[in-house]
C-alpha cells in the first residue's frame, strides 16, 4: 500500500484546487480516518464480549461459535491489501465512504438475526467494510500530510484511534449486552458508522496513487480459498472428526491453493506479497513471530471470552472488564513504548512483549474453571495486554528496519498481512484445541459416573448435537442437566489447554526473536 502521494482534486464537482484547501479540510481528513479505524476495530472486537448472550438466545452448536468472529476476521486477512490497491487506483475517498456504509450495513443485519446463519451474514459484511477501512484510513491521513514530522505525529493520532476501538469496544458491548441486548450492540456501531459515512463524505480530502499499481487477481483468488479452506478445515475439525471427508478435503485444497498462490505470486508483476522480501532471515523471521505472536494474544482473547461468557455465565459487563485489561493497556502504555523504541533496538522490545504474553497465559492456564471472581483474571490477562502493548507497537518495526528503506512500505503492509491472519489463526485453532480435549474428557468421564441411566444417555444426545457447549447449558432441571458439571469441567480443561498453547507459541516466538535475530542490525539504505 503506497502512502506517500499527494491528495488530488475530488471527482466531486466544485471541488477546490488541492493546493488551495484551507486548512480545515486537512483536519477533517484525520478526524474521517482516525473515526474509520476507530469503527472498524470496535467492529472487530465486539462480539467476544457477547459470545455468552449469543450461546443463550441463538444456541449455536459446535463450532458455530468460533465461526461468529472468524466471519469477520476472514474478509480483513484476505482483502486488505488488495483494497489498499483499489484505494489507490481509484480514489481513497470512494473506499472510506463506502467501507463505512458497508460496515453499518452488516451491523444491522447482524442485529436483525433470526439465526446464526444470519449473524454469520452481518459479520462477514461488516467485516467486508473493515478490509476497506483498514488501509484506506492510514492511506489518506498518510497522503494529505506534508513532511515526515507531521507524517509521524498523524500516524500516531490513527494508532491511537485503532487502540480506542478496542479500548471502546468491551465497554459498549458490557453495556447494551448488560442492560438492554446484544443487538444493540450492533446497532450502535452501525450508527456510528453512519457518522464516519458522513464525516468522510463531507469532509475528507480524496487523494489517489495509481502509478505503478494494478491488482493482484490471481493472488488474491488463490489465497481466498486457500485461507477459507484452511480455516474450515481448523474449525470443523472438533465437530465433524479430523478424519471427516470434508475436513480432510479442506485441508487438501488449503494445500493446493496455497502452493498456487505462491506460484501466481512469483509471476505478478504488482503482487499482493513481495515474496522475495523473505530471502532476507530477518524478516522471514520477523514475519513468522507476527503470525504467531498475534495468534497468541487474539486466542487469549478468545479463550477468555468463551470461559466467562457461554462456560461461567457471566454478564457482558464482566466481560468487558476482562477485554478492558486485553486491549486498554496498550493506549495508555503508548508513549512508554513510542520512547522505549526509540531507546532500544525493536526486537529487544518485541521479546520482551512476547515473554509477557507467555507467562499471562501460563497463569491463566492454572485458573480454576469454578473461578468465577474477576481479581483472579487481573495477573494473566494484565501480564497479556502490557505484553500486547510491547508486541503490537515493535512487530512492524522490527520487519521494517530488516529490510532498505525503499522495500520498508512492502514489508510493513505484508507484516500487516500476516499479523491479521495470525489474528484469524488465533480463535479457529483454540477454539479446535479447547473443544476437542473438551469433548474426550467429557464423553469418557460418563460412562463411568454414578448419573442415572437415562441421564447419561439424554446428555450424550446433547453432546452429539452440540458438544460440551451446548450440554453446559441446558437448564439443570432436565433431563442432561445432571451431567452439567461434567461438562463444566471439561470445557475448564480444554480451554485451560487452549491458554497453554498460547503461552507455549508466545514462548516460541520471544525464543526464536532473542536467537534468531541475534546480532540483526537494523538497514538504513
Amino acid at each position: 500500500m503506497n502512502t506517500s502521494s499527494t491528495p488530488e482534486t475530488s471527482d466531486t464537482p466544485g471541488t477546490p484546487d488541492p493546493s488551495k484547501v484551507p486548512p480545515r479540510l486537512a483536519i477533517g481528513t484525520l478526524i474521517a480516518g482516525c473515526l474509520a479505524v476507530c469503527l472498524a476495530q470496535i467492529g472487530i472486537a465486539i462480539p467476544a464480549t457477547l459470545n455468552g448472550l449469543f450461546q443463550e438466545h441463538l444456541h449455536p452448536v459446535g463450532s458455530q461459535l468460533t465461526w461468529i468472529s472468524d466471519a469477520f476476521l476472514l474478509p480483513v486477512t484476505v482483502l486488505e491489501l488488495s483494497f489498499g490497491v483499489l484505494g489507490d487506483l481509484f480514489g481513497r475517498k470512494r473506499l472510506l465512504v463506502g467501507g463505512a456504509v458497508l460496515l453499518g450495513a452488516g451491523e444491522v443485519v447482524a442485529a436483525a438475526s433470526s439465526g446464526i446463519h444470519q449473524l454469520w451474514a452481518g459479520q462477514a459484511l461488516a467485516g467486508l467494510g473493515a478490509a476497506a477501512l483498514f488501509p484506506t484510513s492510514l492511506a489518506m491521513i498518510a497522503a494529505g500530510t506534508t513532511g515526515h514530522a507531521q507524517r509521524a505525529r498523524a500516524i500516531a493520532l490513527w494508532a491511537s484511534s485503532l487502540s480506542a476501538g478496542g479500548f471502546l469496544a468491551p465497554l459498549l458491548g458490557g453495556i447494551t449486552g448488560t442492560y438492554g441486548s446484544w443487538r444493540w450492540s450492533f446497532v450502535v456501531v452501525a450508527i456510528v458508522a453512519g457518522l464516519s459515512a458522513l464525516i468522510s463524505l463531507l469532509f475528507a480530502t480524496n487523494s489517489s496513487s495509481p502509478e505503478g499499481r494494478s491488482l493482484d487477481i490471481g493472488g488474491q483468488v488463490t489465497i481466498g480459498v486457500g485461507l477459507f479452506a484452511l480455516l474450515y478445515a481448523v474449525i470443523q475439525g472438533p465437530t465433524d472428526g479430523w478424519g471427516s471427508a470434508p475436513v480432510v478435503v479442506a485441508f487438501v485444497v488449503a494445500a493446493v491453493f496455497v502452493c498456487l498462490f505462491v506460484v501466481a505470486e512469483h509471476r505478478a508483476r504488482s503482487p499482493l506479497l513481495r515474496l522475495d522480501l523473505f530471502r532476507n532471515r530477518s524478516f522471514a523471521v520477523a514475519s513468522v513471530v507476527a503470525v504467531v505472536g498475534m495468534f497468541s494474544f487474539l486466542g487469549t482473547a478468545y479463550g477468555a471470552s468463551i470461559r466467562l461468557g457461554p462456560i461461567q455465565h457471566q454478564s457482558p459487563m464482566r466481560t468487558a472488564f476482562a477485554f478492558l485489561l486485553l486491549n486498554g493497556i496498550t493506549p495508555f502504555l503508548t508513549p512508554l513504548t513510542s520512547r522505549l523504541l526509540a531507546r532500544v533496538p525493536a526486537r529487544t522490545l518485541l521479546s520482551a512483549g512476547l515473554a509477557l504474553i507467555a507467562a499471562g497465559d501460563f497463569v491463566a492456564a492454572t485458573l480454576d474453571v469454578d473461578d468465577r471472581a474477576l481479581t483472579s483474571l487481573i495477573l494473566p490477562l494484565g501480564l497479556v495486554g502490557i505484553g500486547f502493548a510491547f508486541t503490537v507497537s515493535s512487530i512492524t518495526a522490527t520487519a521494517v528496519n530488516t529490510v532498505p528503506v525503499h522495500l520498508a512500505g512492502m514489508a510493513s503492509a505484508s507484516t500487516n498481512l500476516l499479523r491479521d491472519f495470525g489474528f484469524t489463526l488465533g480463535p479457529a485453532v483454540i477454539g479446535a484445541v479447547a473443544l476437542s480435549q473438551a469433548a474426550s474428557r467429557v464423553t469418557g468421564a460418563l460412562p463411568g459416573s454414578a448419573l442415572p441411566a437415562d441421564a447419561k444417555t439424554a446428555a450424550h444426545e446433547v453432546l452429539a448435537e452440540g458438544g460440551p457447549l451446548a450440554l453446559n447449558s441446558v437448564p439443570p432441571n432436565s433431563p442432561p442437566g445432571a451431567a452439567r458439571s461434567f461438562a463444566l469441567d471439561a470445557l475448564g480443561h480444554g480451554y485451560s489447554i487452549g491458554f497453554a498453547v498460547c503461552g507455549g507459541a508466545a514462548l516460541f516466538a520471544a525464543l526464536l526473536v532473542l536467537v534468531a535475530l541475534r546480532g540483526a542490525r537494523a538497514i538504513r539504505s
